[in-house]
């Protein structure tokens, strides 16, 4: 459990895992499962707006940032931003929830694993769902899809639900090309996404029906609806096919920019032999992990291992190994382009900028420690020119 950690910790353990041969869904693998407070709070805020005192953003919609809530709270923020403390503060906000939502409490965190998820998409049901929208919070009567056609055929973990505000009961007979028009006039969408891989919090249909639009429609006629939706396999399957083309569509028009192994991770796993072989080669001694090397069929992984070993002992290296990784290192680092990453001459002119700011304020501490830096970045870029 952390705060708004499925949109940014999460993908670091991921990559940071990945680089160094490890495992990198460790936290969400079965038997662990991975919740986010700000789901929970939004979902709790959005039912009681008094849940917890918020203040307002510049668009005038109630803040769920963690500092902001924190603050109102009338914690402790003096730290804001530091593991232990936010982790800290956090707790504290989930308390204040799990006070004020005795009910609920527990359906909060049921769809803390991919798998939960998946049951509610695929089993037919009336359900209530939360998400942010440009920066308000909505909650959303949704029904299921048919069970065939019910996730993206390309995004596997994005799960489809009907917004039942809509009458689905134009639309089962249009074409795809119809249809696809129709949903583009739609505002709200009428298709909501539950990502499996990302705990949104699902809650029985009777939350939504209390709100407009939702209250205004008999549940006879909402319940229509959602039998309509979830028995038209044709429909489901139109809308797959829509789905698909405009990922495929999406896809051609990615840049083609060939991507370093570190940023592959979500376009070819891993196979299951190399992570299995993970334990023994962080468990051997470094000649070993060197032998090791040759074991690994994705070749990602035996140029993380040569990277680890290079940092840690580069002396077991052979001679022609070792150049070629301090090759490559010299050639991203020392590029004279804006690059995706840090190099030595983007550090060089973020201290000259930071120098020049410390220097108004005659701050000389920081000045000294600008001048470190400076000579350490120095260091490397000498260490790397006669790579």
């Amino acid at each position: 459990m952390g705060w708004s950690n499925l949109n940014f910790d999460r993908r670091m353990f991921h990559f940071n895992f990945f680089k160094g041969n490890r495992y990198p869904y460790a936290t969400h693998s079965s038997p662990n499962s991975e919740h986010d407070g700000l789901h929970i709070a939004r979902a709790a805020q959005t039912l009681n707006s008094e849940t917890l005192k918020t203040e307002l953003t510049q668009a005038g919609n109630a803040s769920l940032a963690l500092e902001s809530l924190s603050r109102m709270q009338g914690f402790d923020t003096s730290a804001s931003h530091t593991a232990y403390v936010d982790a800290l503060n956090s707790l504290k906000v989930l308390r204040i929830i799990k006070d004020k939502h005795k009910e609920n409490r527990e359906t909060f965190l049921k769809t803390s694993t991919k798998t939960s998820v998946e049951t509610f998409s695929k089993n037919e049901g009336i359900y209530s769902i939360f998400e942010n929208v440009k920066g308000r919070n909505m909650m959303y009567l949704t029904s299921t899809l048919h069970p065939n056609h019910c996730f993206h055929p390309s995004y596997a973990s994005w799960g489809y639900v009907w917004d039942l505000r809509r009458d689905p009961e134009p639309l089962l007979n249009l074409t795809v090309n119809q249809l696809r028009d129709i949903f583009k006039k739609y505002s709200p969408k009428p298709l909501r996404v539950l990502k499996t891989n990302k705990a949104p919090v699902i809650l029985d249909k009777q939350f939504a029906l209390k709100q407009k639009p939702y209250s205004d429609l008999d549940l006879e006629t909402i319940k229509r609806r959602a039998q309509m939706v979830r028995n038209n396999e044709n429909f489901c399957k139109n809308i797959q096919i829509i789905n698909r083309e405009a990922a495929e569509e999406k896809e051609q028009t990615k840049t083609q920019e060939d991507l370093l192994p570190e940023e592959t991770l979500y376009e070819k796993f891993i196979p299951n032999k190399d992570t299995a072989l993970f334990k023994t080669w962080h468990s051997s001694s470094w000649e070993d992990k060197l032998r090791l090397l040759d074991k690994f069929q994705d070749k990602r992984c035996s140029w993380f291992g040569q990277k680890i070993i290079y940092q840690e002992a580069p002396q077991i290296l052979p001679p022609d190994l070792y150049k070629n990784i301090k090759s490559e290192i010299a050639r991203r680092i020392l590029s004279k382009n804006k690059e995706k990453w840090q190099t030595v001459n983007m550090a060089y002119n973020e201290i000259d900028y930071l120098r020049d700011q410390a220097d108004k304020r005659d701050n000389k501490i920081e000045l000294n420690k600008l001048d470190e830096i400076n000579d350490f970045i120095m260091s490397i870029e000498k260490k790397y020119e006669i790579a």
